[in-house]
């Protein structure tokens, strides 16, 4: 069945790819994830983010075949250990290699968007107790600072931290993270410190670059009643929303703070620019565990593939704060078949570009989860995300049909049948 029956125009919709340091780069010791992933048994398939996609040194590479598929634009992540090593020491050798790598895209037309925090601490952070200690908040300003002055003459759209409700349920909820200890109290912590680091870093770096556009990667999914008619399937759907993603709207986006994070150090105002907004996937509710509607098309890892949750979820932010919205990550896990690098990620795609495109809700960019196939945190090296295809084992890179696709639809400046059929036709989701 076809979605797109007569093209859709971007509209001056951006596409381009997502990425995160410690997934791709390799070779670096001296972050937590490293040491995390030395402890047998916490990542799925015992790899290390050492090897990774080998980006550090292959750089050029990477950059050279995103200017051939036609991206204009790329978030890049920064490895903060690599920039400060030891608390107030900076390697300004790091620094100038990201200028090289930062400076090069936009040579080639690539304009990026920087990410500063993507769950990844410097070891000398996390042995101090990571963003439960509210030292973290002050060290956090400080490296924002060496970064966007090193930076700013090159870059002026950043991400401050990236999904900060997943990086403290992964830690202290769910044992998936670093340091994978359950406590309610470093949960808190770890949310209230965040927020106060995003607040101080929104304003050093308008203070540094006033014409700078400042966000955060928030995390967001649909949360839906398993049994509509099952009044705790409802209560748990308003309460695992506000308590996993809405507060936290409130308390990087504006400043206020709920009750459970404690008395906000900022007055009530605006602290992002733009919106930046994760969406993977839609939760059936039946209590506190995230669970998956029966019947439904999931990815290679089980969750369900609900292209409207990305328009909702968008609204829902545009409403509530009032600026566009960028979709700073969205894509699938689909690790292909004997026969094929991927079954069905042109047809997320077509499926998700083509909510956007009908929408009303000012969506001006659509970073696609991710370029190359990367290290997955604790899944390891098993899912594949990429429009790219990694060999781990010779780091090379073969071009998947999804990143052909999005090539032609960002030379068209349409999401055509004409391209849906050429690359999606016939390609089904597996259902759970």
């Amino acid at each position: 069945m076809r979605t797109v029956d007569a093209p859709l125009a971007l509209r001056g919709l951006l596409i381009g790819t997502a990425s995160a340091a410690t997934q791709i780069e390799g070779g670096d010791r001296n972050n937590s994830w490293y040491e995390w992933a030395e402890s047998p048994g916490n990542v799925a398939d015992g790899s290390s983010p050492v090897r990774a996609d080998g980006h550090w040194l292959r750089w050029r590479e990477d950059n050279a075949l995103m200017a051939e598929l036609g991206y204009p634009i790329a978030r890049i992540g920064l490895e903060w250990s690599r920039i400060e090593p030891r608390p107030g020491e900076f390697d300004h050798a790091a620094l100038d290699r990201y200028r090289e790598e930062l400076g090069d895209l936009v040579d080639r037309g690539i304009r990026p968007l920087v990410t500063l925090h993507h769950f990844s601490n410097p070891l000398w952070l996390q042995h101090a107790g990571q963003w439960t200690n509210l030292g973290a908040v002050g060290a956090f300003e400080r490296y924002t600072r060496v970064a966007v002055g090193a930076l700013r003459d090159i870059v002026d759209e950043w991400v401050t931290i990236n999904e900060p409700n997943v990086y403290a349920t992964q830690a202290h909820l769910f044992r998936e993270a670093p340091p994978g200890n359950v406590s309610v109290r470093d949960l808190r912590f770890v949310l209230r410190h965040m927020a106060m680091g995003h607040l101080r870093a929104y304003e050093a770096i308008h203070e540094l670059q006033p014409e700078a556009t400042v966000t955060i990667a928030h995390h967001l999914r649909e949360f839906a009643p398993r049994n509509p008619r099952n009044p705790v399937h409802r209560l748990f759907t308003r309460f695992d929303s506000w308590a996993f993603q809405d507060m936290l709207t409130d308390a990087f986006g504006r400043g206020v703070f709920p009750w459970v994070l404690g008395r906000s150090p900022v007055p009530a105002g605006r602290y992002v620019d733009v919106i930046g907004l994760n969406y993977y996937s839609r939760t059936a509710v039946s209590g506190p565990a995230d669970g998956v509607f029966p019947g439904v098309p999931v990815t290679d890892l089980g969750w369900e593939v609900y292209p409207q949750g990305l328009v909702d979820c968008a609204a829902r932010l545009h409403a509530h704060l009032g600026v566009p919205v960028w979709i700073t990550e969205n894509g699938t896990a689909d690790n292909g078949d004997d026969e094929r690098l991927e079954r069905f990620r042109p047809r997320f795609l077509v499926d998700h570009l083509a909510a956007i495109l009908r929408s009303k809700v000012p969506i001006e960019r659509y970073y696609h989860w991710c370029f190359v196939d990367n290290w997955e945190w604790s899944e390891g090296e098993v899912p594949r995300f990429g429009v790219v295809h990694n060999d781990y084992e010779t780091q090379r890179r073969t071009v998947k049909p999804s990143a052909r696709m999005l090539s032609e639809i960002i030379r068209a400046g349409a999401l055509t049948p004409e391209i849906e059929d050429r690359y999606a036709a016939g390609l089904e989701y597996p259902t759970r």
